[in-house]
């Protein structure tokens, strides 16, 4: 099993000469993907820039106009032609600031230009579920990412996780076990399909030494 510190070097090891790389977390729905990115970030300092795919929900009034909002989360339910196109920015104007939208939990919706990547960045972490999806238009998110790792873990404890992040968020307990096993666990399956295509797969097993999540 990888150390923190060998991630953290590997990570560094993406950097060009020049520009800029992006690394790619995927997994799972409540595998620990937003716990290793922070944990790398702390780690990596302020050459580093954080740009999650959780920005780019469609915002609930979109998904009641398409009918999706039971299905919130899934593939479909995300503006990946937007996330594709900072993606390529981050590339394509490394002197510039990137604003990119952020994802409010305790709201469940998209918050416009929350975050900044600035060109101190040389290496931006971009964490989300569906990083080597192959259609649907996330095809075009690989060609932009060095490397994607993806984590993985103990589909129980992940499962316990993701109940009570539900919980946290307002969901009773009923609400949020019902939504864990119809939506979260039909993605964690397409999402598991894609594991064999990362770069590297992090387990973080039981206890995974950077904090729960």
């Amino acid at each position: 099993m990888s150390t923190l510190d060998d991630l953290v070097a590997r990570a560094r090891s993406l950097v060009p000469d020049h520009g800029r790389a992006v690394l790619g977390i995927a997994g799972a729905p409540g595998a620990g993907k937003s716990t290793l990115t922070l944990a790398l970030l702390d780690a990596l300092g302020d050459k580093a820039a954080h740009l999650p795919m959780d920005g780019f929900h469609l915002a609930d009034a979109q998904l009641d106009r398409l009918g999706l909002r039971g299905r919130k989360g899934a593939p479909e339910t995300f503006d990946v032609a937007g996330y594709v196109a900072a993606l390529a920015r981050l590339h394509a104007e490394p002197a510039s600031m990137l604003y990119a939208p952020g994802f409010e939990r305790d709201l469940e919706q998209p918050i416009a230009a929350a975050l900044a990547v600035p060109p101190s960045a040389r290496l931006v972490v971009t964490e989300g579920n569906y990083l080597l999806l192959t259609s649907g238009g996330w095809e075009r998110v690989r060609p932009h990412l060095a490397e994607v790792w993806f984590v993985d873990g103990d589909d129980g404890l992940r499962r316990t996780r993701l109940v009570a992040r539900h919980e946290q968020f307002g969901k009773s307990p009923a609400a949020a076990r019902e939504w864990v096993e119809r939506s979260d666990e039909a993605n964690a399956r397409l999402v598991t399909a894609t594991r064999e295509a990362a770069d590297l797969v992090v387990d973080l097993g039981p206890d995974p030494g950077v904090g729960p999540g």
